[in-house]
C-alpha cells in the first residue's frame, strides 16, 4: 500500500511538470492572439483553398471538415475569431492550475485535432501526445493542483443536485420520483 502510494505521488509530480508544459504552450498561443488582433479569416480560407488530399490521387482526405469549413466556420469567423484563443487560454489555464484537468486537455486535444484536420502539423501531434496523457491519467493529473479540492466539492454538489445517497450507492432509483426503491 505504501509503495503504491508512492508510486502514485510521482506518477501525479510528473504528470504536473507535463501538464505545466503543456499549459504554459497554450497560454503563450492564446495570448499572443488575444493581443496579436487574431484573425482566423485567412487560415479558413487557406485550409479551404488546399485541403488535404489524399497521396497519390485529387480526392479529399477530409471532405465533410472542409465542408464544416466552408459553410459554418467561415461564415461565423468573427465568432471564432474570439472563441480560438479564449479558449486557448482557458485550456492553458486549466492545465497549469490544475483546476478541471482533464476537460482542459480534452479540449486542447480537441482544438489539436482540428487544426490537424485543417492541414496544419506544427507542433500538434507534440502536443496532442501530452494532452492524451494527461486526460488519460484522469484525477491523478490534477492531484497537484486545484482539483485536488475542488474535485470531492463537485462531487458532493453533484450528489446533493441528484439526489444520490452516497452511503448506499446500490440502491436502485425509482425513475419517476428519484427515490430509493425498497
Amino acid at each position: 500500500m505504501v509503495n503504491w502510494l508512492r508510486n502514485n505521488r510521482i506518477a501525479a509530480a510528473l504528470l504536473f511538470f507535463a501538464r505545466i508544459y503543456l499549459g504554459w504552450q497554450w497560454i503563450d498561443a492564446g495570448w499572443h492572439k488575444l493581443t496579436g488582433g487574431f484573425n482566423a479569416g485567412g487560415f479558413l480560407n487557406g485550409a479551404i483553398n488546399k485541403p488535404v488530399m489524399e497521396t497519390g490521387t485529387e480526392a479529399l482526405q477530409y471532405p465533410h471538415f472542409v465542408d464544416f469549413l466552408k459553410h459554418f466556420a467561415l461564415p461565423n469567423v468573427d465568432i471564432l475569431n474570439l472563441m480560438i484563443p479564449v479558449g486557448e487560454f482557458l485550456v492553458g489555464l486549466g492545465l497549469i492550475l490544475g483546476a478541471l484537468t482533464t476537460a482542459a486537455a480534452f479540449f486542447g486535444v480537441m482544438m489539436n485535432f482540428m487544426f490537424l484536420l485543417a492541414g496544419t502539423v506544427s507542433s500538434n501531434p507534440w502536443l496532442i501526445l501530452f494532452g492524451t496523457v494527461i486526460l488519460f491519467a484522469g484525477a491523478n493529473a490534477g492531484k497537484f493542483g486545484v482539483d485536488y479540492y475542488a474535485l470531492p466539492l463537485i462531487r458532493k454538489l453533484a450528489a446533493r443536485m441528484f439526489h444520490r445517497d452516497r452511503h448506499n450507492r446500490h440502491t436502485p432509483i425509482d425513475p419517476k420520483g428519484l427515490t430509493p426503491v425498497n
